[in-house]
């Protein structure tokens, strides 16, 4: 089991790296289709989840796997990649991706001047956004919200997966 929650871990983990290397090349993120791409590769590499289980289930498990082990593969899994994922993004934001955040803040203003809210709920908004941005500086704060990007979704793939593939004697 350790072998191949390893190895598929490290594969997921390297997808989604690449493709967040990918998009930061240059330096600049095209922030709409940004999401899109990134949410996609995300599903698409969690998706070892599923084959993981698979194969431990019926090479090693005689075709039997409860819900729990099948779960916990899904999730040590799911957290491989999640902290490649991580480690990922601290080496971007620290390298190609400095200036993200002013980026990212700059955008968000735009599409909020689009919006219809008030000029009071602009306000508001951006002021959070200030916040955010500070609280966002320290390390333990940045790595709980990029873990918050990737693992639930490895979650609930793994959850799914979980569901589909248990099988009892």
């Amino acid at each position: 089991m350790k072998r191949i929650v390893l190895t598929l871990g490290i594969i997921a983990g390297i997808i989604v790296s690449a493709m967040l290397f990918i998009s930061f090349i240059d330096g600049t993120v095209e922030f709409e289709r940004g999401k899109v791409v990134g949410y996609l590769t995300m599903i698409i590499a969690l998706s070892t989840i599923f084959f993981g289980i698979k194969t431990y289930r019926d090479k090693h498990l005689n075709g039997i796997i409860k819900f729990g082990k099948a779960f916990k593969m899904g999730l040590y899994i799911s957290l491989i990649a999640s902290t490649m994922y991580v480690a990922s993004w601290f080496i971007i934001i620290n390298t190609t991706g400095k200036s993200f955040m002013e980026d990212y803040h700059n955008y968000s203003i735009e599409q909020l001047e689009k919006s219809d809210l008030s000029k009071e709920e602009i306000e508001l908004k951006i002021q959070e956004m200030k916040d955010f941005q500070e609280l966002y500086k320290n390390p333990v704060i940045m790595a709980g919200v990029t873990y918050l990007e990737i693992l639930p979704i490895g979650i609930i793939i793994a959850l799914l997966s979980a569901t589909i593939l248990k099988r009892k004697s």
